[in-house]
């Protein structure tokens, strides 16, 4: 069988068997924590684009920052899940550089159907050790959409896959998620970067990170739709802005791509921005009384090997 039709028929066999059920327990919902976090990471939608909150992790762990709480939604939902599982800034750089597109293929997509986002589920809870949100070591909320009313909700209890995969939910390439009685879509239309959920969490410092593209860069040639979505996106982030402490904000190039080539070279903007804006964030924590340990001091992972 040549090799190109083994990866299919793989990546087929793996999707038939991934099973979006949880169990009345596990159903991700929200419960108010006992003490409010002092530093909040908000990690934005974007894509492809959310490589790029690796190369802020790997530039925070090096000056000793280590939030107490992560928001995350979308993409944002995916990094600071594995990030609050206890996988450390260079084990998500190796598993960005390893990911393999065919892990998230789903057979309906062949006939033009929506994606359900089940392997998005699976992937999460495996790399998670198949914990619930409520124990993973760091503090982590997710952020959704509901669709009865547009809202978002944040989900910081139960399955963490489901939870990751109903904020994932793009509308146009993704099956709206139920959870319990309500359905769910993707967190970036309601929020792209949650700043105001982790202010409403509690949160002494936010610093936030907008991975979207820059609107005065965009291309002449750039799609109608992807512009309006830019745009929308720039109004919501400027109105929970003035919330935040700081707000970075790369520029990381418009154009989105799955290569490893794409993942390198936007890790690397990233990295490099946030090493310019450290005075910043660091200013910020002093004023709030938050100082980050001492550089050298980024935790090691919980046994968690990259994989």
């Amino acid at each position: 069988m040549p090799r190109h039709a083994w990866l299919l028929a793989a990546a087929l066999f793996a999707a038939a068997c991934t099973s979006d059920e949880v169990a009345p327990e596990r159903m991700p919902r929200f419960e108010p924590a006992a003490t409010p976090p002092r530093v909040a990471l908000v990690l934005g939608s974007g894509g492809p684009r959310g490589f790029a909150h690796i190369g802020v992790l790997k530039v925070l762990e090096e000056g000793g920052i280590r939030p107490d709480l992560i928001v995350g939604t979308s993409v944002g939902a995916m990094v600071g899940a594995l990030y609050a599982a206890g996988y450390n800034a260079r084990d998500l750089e190796r598993m960005a550089y390893d990911i393999n597109v065919m892990e998230f293929f789903e057979w309906q997509l062949l006939s033009g159907g929506l994606a359900k986002g089940t392997t998005v589920q699976s992937y999460v809870n495996q790399h998670v050790r198949d914990r619930p949100l409520e124990a993973l070591p760091m503090r982590f909320a997710v952020a959704a959409t509901r669709m009865r009313d547009r809202e978002l909700v944040i989900f910081n209890r139960g399955d963490t896959g489901l939870a990751v995969r109903a904020s994932s939910a793009s509308p146009g390439q993704f099956e709206p998620v139920r959870i319990g009685s309500e359905t769910y879509v993707d967190g970036d239309e309601a929020s792209p970067v949650p700043i105001r959920a982790a202010r409403q969490l509690g949160a002494r410092v936010v610093i936030a990170v907008d991975v979207s593209a820059y609107l005065e860069t965009t291309p002449p040639g750039a799609k109608p739709e992807w512009v309006v979505k830019d745009q929308r996106r720039a109004r919501q982030v400027s109105a929970e802005a003035p919330q935040a402490d700081v707000v970075l904000h790369p520029d990381i190039g418009y154009y989105a791509g799955h290569t490893e080539e794409y993942r390198r070279r936007v890790i690397a903007i990233a990295e490099e921005y946030t090493r310019r804006e450290m005075p910043r964030i660091r200013a910020a924590l002093a004023k709030a009384g938050a100082a980050p340990a001492q550089a050298g001091s980024a935790r090691s992972p919980e046994g968690v090997a990259s994989r």
